[in-house]
């Protein structure tokens, strides 16, 4: 149950911080008009290292967290503010048409998919911050404190959740990565940048959400010190 509960959470949170579709867009001109083989290969290197790198921000966020003597609730104030920037930039954000690089400029692809430059962005800029920017860390670290209780087996199941949505969620940006082309080509600019603006809403309000969150439980603490 535990385990179910944290997934949800999870995969709601991290859905919206990930986009699939807006990633996919931001990577498109990045790639250019390579063939459809580079987006697979490209999408699969970029689904391994997200995995792992948001797997030791997980494990390793309650640590960092009791290192700088940060509570949760500080997170969930600061974190809820850095989400709604990011939500309220992207929903004021002109429209802007996904650009691919012009077909004689491109290089041809090299036999393997993913040689020269391709595999050296793979962590960096594909991976972050394209794929896990900011406002997936601050998630991934407020979700990692809720997460670690002092009873171990509760513990366990509830960052087992997580590290369940970290995949799935993470499969739903590989699938979006290796058809990018496509995907572009077949879904109306309108259509494209009016889920852009839901999920960019829906990123506002978790950011509020998680803001709420931190602040009533610093409010409830202030009335239980004792007064002079």
């Amino acid at each position: 149950m535990q385990t179910w509960k944290f997934f949800l959470i999870s995969f709601s949170a991290l859905l919206p911080m990930i986009n699939p579709v807006g990633s996919a867009l931001a990577l498109l001109p990045l790639v250019g008009d390579a063939p459809i083989s580079v987006y697979r290969s490209l999408a699969r290197r970029i689904a391994v290292d997200n995995i792992i790198f948001l797997f030791i921000v997980q494990v390793l966020g309650s640590a960092i967290l009791r290192f700088f003597g940060i509570s949760v609730p500080i997170v969930e104030i600061s974190g809820g503010i850095v989400i709604c920037g990011l939500g309220w930039s992207t929903l004021n954000r002109p429209d802007a048409e996904p650009k691919t690089t012009d077909e004689k400029s491109s290089p041809r692809a090299p036999a393997d998919p993913i040689a020269g430059k391709y595999i050296q962005k793979v962590f960096y800029p594909f991976t972050f911050p394209i794929t896990s920017g900011p406002g997936t860390v601050v998630t991934m670290l407020t979700l990692s404190a809720h997460a670690s209780v002092p009873i171990i087996t509760e513990s366990l199941l509830a960052h087992l959740g997580i590290a369940l949505a970290n995949v799935a969620v993470t499969a739903c940006a590989c699938g979006c990565y290796a058809y990018a082309p496509t995907l572009a080509k077949k879904v109306s600019p309108g259509t494209i940048h009016g889920i852009i603006r839901i999920i960019s809403f829906i990123t506002f309000s978790i950011g509020i959400q998680i803001a709420w969150n931190g602040l009533s439980t610093l409010m409830s603490s202030a009335h239980l010190l004792p007064r002079h």
